[in-house]
């Protein structure tokens, strides 16, 4: 191992598009294969929302094991034993839900490092180092150089602090929580509301003042468009769920129509 950047993370900083699909129903053996032959650069599966739990995921990111696609997981909340778990079974960043100060950006980034930058225990010849020998000087800066942080900005307080999350080193992307920051605004769902419209181009200048990328989940082509449009670098397509039912659908709506 070597304490160079991983290739998403040198994306990232050259601000290059980058996309990929997010999980909630279908943890199954070939998905991460499937991603990639689809031409994804990453796979994010839930863990908030999906019920999966600790070895569903363990599972999931051994099968992206030697495939060029990045493994990230969104944790159900921003502690320690959700953060360090995750990592160690192998994922290569976290994604943490409702970020709404620096003071917890800088949190989660503790959790997810070692030190003496953080806290995170050490557990070596495991799933996030491939089982491999080795120094743990090595994999420490291996570790350190691979690990993203992803803060979701998804609250009203969020979007207030906003560059002030996204000024904290190891907070690598902000991505907007698009749903629930209509919800906490009273205005669920509005997505052409300007006061909505305001918050999301309040969270791209941030991560843009800071020089990191923000990130979103399109449902379809044209919020795809739309947010790409606004800055958005980070993108996921739609879900696992809603792609398989939408296929499925229009397949059975040819199946009716034949003569």
């Amino acid at each position: 191992m070597t304490a160079d950047a991983s290739p998403f993370k040198q994306r990232l900083a050259r601000n290059e598009l980058l996309t990929g699909t997010m999980v909630f129903e279908f943890f199954t053996p070939g998905l991460a294969q499937l991603t990639r032959e689809a031409g994804a650069d990453f796979i994010l599966y839930d863990m908030e929302h999906s019920g999966a739990d600790i070895e569903t995921i363990k599972a999931q990111l051994a099968q992206c094991r030697g495939l060029p696609i990045t493994p990230l997981v969104r944790v159900p909340v921003g502690e320690y034993h959700f953060i360090a778990r995750v990592l160690d079974a192998g994922a290569h960043g976290i994604m943490v839900p409702m970020v709404e100060s620096a003071e917890q950006a800088r949190h989660i980034v503790t959790c997810s490092q070692y030190p003496p930058v953080g806290r995170r225990g050490a557990a070596f010849g495991m799933a996030h180092d491939d089982y491999r020998a080795g120094a743990p000087v090595d994999k420490i800066a291996a570790a350190r150089a691979r690990t993203l942080m992803i803060a979701l900005i998804e609250t009203r307080d969020g979007v207030a602090n906003a560059e002030a999350i996204a000024a904290v080193p190891g907070i690598d992307i902000l991505w907007l929580g698009h749903f629930d920051l209509t919800n906490f605004m009273g205005i669920p769902g509005q997505f052409d509301h300007p006061e909505y419209l305001d918050h999301v181009h309040r969270i791209v200048a941030a991560a843009r003042k800071h020089g990191k990328p923000a990130g979103f989940l399109a449902l379809d082509d044209t919020w795809a468009t739309r947010y790409h449009g606004y800055g958005f670098r980070v993108m996921a397509y739609g879900l696992d769920s809603q792609i398989y039912k939408a296929g499925l659908t229009a397949g059975i709506s040819h199946l009716r129509k034949l003569p």
